[in-house]
Formats: C-alpha cells, sequence, structure tokens
C-alpha cells in the first residue's frame, strides 16, 4: 500500500484540520455526549433528555426525496466483538453485512443533493491490518467461502440511474478499514494504483473533526483498523469536517455519537416510517433490546448484569461514552412496524445468520431502509 502510518504521512495535522471547510446547520439542542458534565452515568442520564427534546425537532424538518439500500459483502467478523460479553455461541465467528444507503433530498432552493452512507470499498478495506492478518494461512477456497460479494459501489450506482459525477457527498460512521482513494483521487502517483483520478469528483467526505485529528498519530488501540498510509496523497479539500451533530436536509441529520471511535456518527433519516439510525455501534437491532434476543446468551447477559444495550466492541476507545451513543440513538428511533419489540436502527454492518457459524443468526433483521416521499 502507499506510504507509511508515520503520523507525518498524514495531510493533516491539527491546525490544518481547524482549517477545512464546514456545512450543515448545528444541532444546539444535541450536544457531544462525550462533553456533558459529570461522571459516564450523568452523562447517561443527560442523554435521556437530550433525545427526549431532539425527537420532535427532527421529525418537524420533513423528509427525504428518497433512500435506497445497496448490499455490498458479507464477511466474517469475530463474535467476541460483535456482541462483545454477551453471546453463548459456540461459534469464533459470526457474519455481517456492509451496505450502503443512497440517501437524495432538494434543497429549499430546489438544489438536488445526494448523500452515499457507508460507500465502502471493500477490495482495498481488505488492507486494513487487522483484517490482513487475520487472512494469513487462510487458503483462498476458505476465504471465497466465507466473503460473499454481492455488488459494488459504482455498479448499484449505475443501476439506480444515479451519475457519480452528480454525488454530493460521502459518509461513513466512521473511517475503520476505508481507503477512499478511487473516490476521492489522489495528488500523486500510487504504488499500488498508479494514476487516480476521482470516481466522485464533486463529493465531499462528512468527517468528525476529532476523528481527523485522531487519525493524525493513532494511539496503538487503534491502529489495527485504520489504513492511515491511503490518506498521505488524498486532496484535503476533499473533506467536510463538522464539529458535532448538524442538519444536513429535510429528514437527514448526523448525529455525533463517539466511543467507537472518538469521531464516530450517526445518520439520523426521517422516513415515511419514522425515525432510523444506522451506525456501527452495534451490529442488530436486538442489540438494542436484548431482553428480546433469542441469540444465545444475550437476553441473559443483559438481564443478569442490568445493560440495556450489547455493543460492536472491537475497539475500546472509550467505551461508556460507546453506551451512551447507543442509548442516544435507542431513544431517537421509532419502533419497527415489523414487530415493535424491535427498533428502527439499521446496523451499517447488519448481523447476517449463517450455516457455517452456528449460535449467531439474529432474532430479527431490517435488510434495508426503503423510502420515497
Amino acid at each position: 500500500m502507499a506510504g507509511s502510518d508515520h503520523p507525518d504521512q498524514f495531510p493533516w495535522r491539527s491546525g490544518e484540520v481547524d482549517d477545512l471547510p464546514t456545512l450543515g446547520t448545528v444541532i444546539d439542542t444535541l450536544a457531544d455526549v462525550s462533553r456533558l458534565p459529570g461522571g459516564p452515568g450523568a452523562r447517561l442520564t443527560s442523554v435521556r433528555v437530550l433525545a427526549d427534546s431532539f425527537r420532535s425537532e427532527f421529525a418537524s424538518t420533513g423528509t427525504p426525496d428518497s433512500v435506497e439500500t445497496c448490499d455490498l459483502v458479507t464477511l466474517p467478523y469475530p463474535t467476541k466483538f460483535g456482541l462483545f460479553r454477551a453471546s453463548r455461541a459456540i461459534a469464533p465467528f459470526l457474519s455481517i453485512t456492509n451496505r450502503m444507503l443512497v440517501i437524495r433530498w432538494a434543497e429549499p432552493d430546489g438544489r438536488r443533493r445526494t448523500l452515499l452512507f457507508e460507500p465502502s470499498d471493500h477490495e482495498l478495506g481488505e488492507y486494513t491490518p487487522y483484517f490482513r492478518d487475520l487472512s494469513k494461512g487462510v487458503p483462498s477456497i476458505v476465504k471465497r467461502a466465507v466473503r460473499i460479494v454481492h455488488g459494488d459501489v459504482v455498479s448499484h450506482l449505475d443501476r439506480l440511474g444515479i451519475d457519480p459525477g452528480d454525488v454530493d457527498y460521502l459518509m461513513f460512521d466512521h473511517l475503520h478499514t476505508q481507503d477512499l482513494r478511487r473516490w476521492i483521487g489522489t495528488t500523486a502517483e500510487q504504488s499500488d494504483l498508479g494514476h487516480v483520478t476521482p470516481t466522485f469528483p464533486r463529493a465531499k467526505v462528512i468527517v468528525q473533526r476529532d476523528e481527523l485529528a485522531g487519525m493524525a498519530e493513532l494511539h496503538p488501540l487503534q491502529r489495527p483498523w485504520y489504513q492511515p498510509s491511503t490518506y498521505r496523497d488524498v486532496p484535503a479539500e476533499a473533506f467536510h469536517p463538522i464539529d458535532g451533530s448538524v442538519i444536513l436536509g429535510p429528514g437527514v441529520a448526523v448525529v455525533k455519537t463517539p466511543g467507537h471511535v472518538f469521531g464516530n456518527q450517526t445518520l439520523l433519516l426521517n422516513t415515511s416510517t419514522g425515525i432510523w439510525a444506522s451506525s456501527e455501534n452495534a451490529i442488530a437491532t436486538e442489540a438494542l433490546t436484548p431482553v428480546h434476543s433469542r441469540l444465545p446468551g444475550v437476553a441473559r447477559w443483559s438481564e443478569r448484569w442490568h445493560q440495556e444495550v450489547v455493543l460492536n466492541a472491537n475497539t475500546i476507545e472509550t467505551t461508556a461514552d460507546q453506551y451512551n451513543s447507543l442509548v442516544l440513538e435507542k431513544l431517537l428511533v421509532d419502533r419497527s412496524q415489523r414487530d415493535p419489540r424491535f427498533l428502527q436502527f439499521f446496523p451499517s454492518s447488519e448481523l447476517t445468520g449463517r450455516w457455517t457459524n452456528p449460535g449467531t443468526t439474529p432474532t430479527f433483521i431490517h435488510g434495508q431502509i426503503a423510502h420515497r416521499s
């Protein structure tokens, strides 16, 4: 891969991050949960109040024109990460399906906007240090059996009739595993890709400033999950950093949900079925109402330890804040119309049952968000 992970190779230092442009309307009623006063318990109490006050405010912003869901890839993931300490499954790995959401809306002046949420380049994502190490020594036939490719970003857009040149924004809940070079281009020749022209020449990457600052010099706990060298030659002007939570358009918001990473963020959508949230703070909607889960051990663990959510815990940057963030997501969304025991939380990487992973078949799955106004 291009470059190294030395901090001097990263295109932003702390001052440069502050100089980048911003966007969106700041949500004054929704504070950064990690910066609320008091300890983590006091912050959790505050989160419950903030969520209640923001729900009606967000619903009043309207709805986007459309939301489409595009399956990208199903791949293995350690059970101990995806279901934290709750699972009693015998399978060391479960399966998760990465999906992209395509959201379109109109600005008040009539301008059309297109946002791609989680447009992962899963081919280049395989070089993430953790997954690269995990695959060492695994025969190719086994890799093909456990990893299922459903489609790629550009092909899905072609199917939807969307020109990549018309895409305005790219957004991820966080930048773990992400290599963006093919999407936003590079300013120099790459040793592995050659000259890279951007697939999305107009698109800006919406990212929390905290994550850009953290990527400039990674902590050892963070290093297995990032590909910092791939950001060495990407154009800084392709990024739109934000501070906290913002409204992007009618029924479209970004909510800062720190914990999984310091700069974690959640996509919030108001649709014809109500409010949805999407992130990777959890890998299954039942992780937000674990008492209703039939996954081995999950409901019992939740009741025994009085845990109201089950985290996706491959990183432990600030676990208490991640818990509080997931509770915030839980309180912002509506209940599923298909089964009101479960919430309209749509994991950006959703737990997917496979015969190879006994004890990890979810009780309930969403599979998609579909909306047209």
